[in-house]
Order: structure tokens, then C-alpha cells, then sequence
């Protein structure tokens, strides 16, 4: 598997991403993650709306919930030619706690905390913490990738502004 180190940290250690790096004009991974119902979530079923997946190493933190509820009040306004879904390696029932508590029924969100599918496949896994990196990935109605956004420190959110004009430019 591959091994991709420095490009991110955690609060200013470098981490290492494993998996295969995903790009820009790459077709999304079509993996299947776990709905919060248990169900399987295949990364297809968006296909036909441009989607932006949401990456966070574990929603119980403070900057994953600010950036899932940021994401829940953008999905708002987005419009029904777009989806947001947030993904993280929190098990289902934490994820559906955590979306009661806040409130967040505009955004989707799904586990990967079975095999790290999606997190191998994107190239976002840590490996020293089994956690995904955080992220934004947005791909066109048709699956293709058109937008990535690594966020270099862990702890740090992301560009909010870039990924809304990203999406303003697809839309």
C-alpha cells in the first residue's frame, strides 16, 4: 500500500497518509461505507448531483463538529443538484448522536470504520492514528473528481470560501 509522509501533522507532528492518491480528473472511489441505519452507503448512489464529501478524523472532536455543522448550513443552501456527505471512521451510532444533538439533518454522513475503504482508496488514512485526514473532495454529477482539498494540520479546518467557490464553479 502506499505511503505518502509530511504532508499533513498533528499539531505539528507529521503523519503519514496511506492508500492511493487521489487526483483531480480521478473517478471517486465507489466503496461501500455504513449509513447510520447499518445499511451500506455506496459512494454511487450520489451519482447525478455534483457531491462533496467531508473528511474527519472523529466527529466527538471540536473542529470535525465545527465543520460538519458548517457543511449542515451550507447544504441549505446549496440547492437539490448537490449533496454533502461527511465521513468519518466514528462508528454509526456516535455519528447518529452526534447529528441528533446538532441538529444536522441536511448533510449525509457515513462510517468508514469497518475496512477504511474509502479512506485507503482517497489516500487518506493515518496510519499512525486509524483515523481519515481531514478533507474536502468534491466530484462533478458524473463521479469525476474536480475539487481536493487536504487540510495540512490536523487540527485546523478547512478553507470553507475555496471549496464554495470550487462548487459555484461546478454548479
Amino acid at each position: 500500500m502506499n505511503e505518502r509522509k509530511g504532508l499533513i501533522t498533528f499539531q505539528g507532528k507529521p503523519l503519514t497518509l496511506v492508500g492511493r492518491e487521489l487526483k483531480v480528473g480521478d473517478s471517486l472511489p465507489d466503496v461501500a461505507l455504513t449509513a447510520p441505519d447499518l445499511s451500506s452507503l455506496k459512494i454511487s448512489s450520489f451519482r447525478g448531483k455534483t457531491l462533496i464529501i467531508s473528511t474527519v478524523p472523529s466527529i466527538d472532536t471540536e473542529v470535525c463538529d465545527l465543520q460538519t455543522r458548517r457543511f449542515n448550513e451550507e447544504a441549505r443552501k446549496i440547492g437539490p443538484d448537490a449533496a454533502i456527505l461527511t465521513v468519518s471512521m466514528d462508528l454509526p451510532f456516535a455519528q447518529t448522536r452526534w447529528c441528533q444533538a446538532a441538529a444536522a439533518d441536511r448533510i449525509r454522513i457515513a462510517s468508514d470504520y469497518k475496512e477504511a475503504a474509502f479512506a485507503k482508496a482517497a489516500g487518506l488514512l493515518i496510519k499512525e492514528l486509524h483515523l481519515l485526514a481531514r478533507s474536502v473532495i468534491m466530484a462533478d454529477k458524473n463521479g469525476k473528481v474536480v475539487y481536493i482539498q487536504l487540510v495540512p494540520e490536523v487540527a485546523s479546518e478547512p478553507d470553507y470560501e475555496d471549496v464554495l467557490k470550487a462548487l459555484a464553479r461546478v454548479l
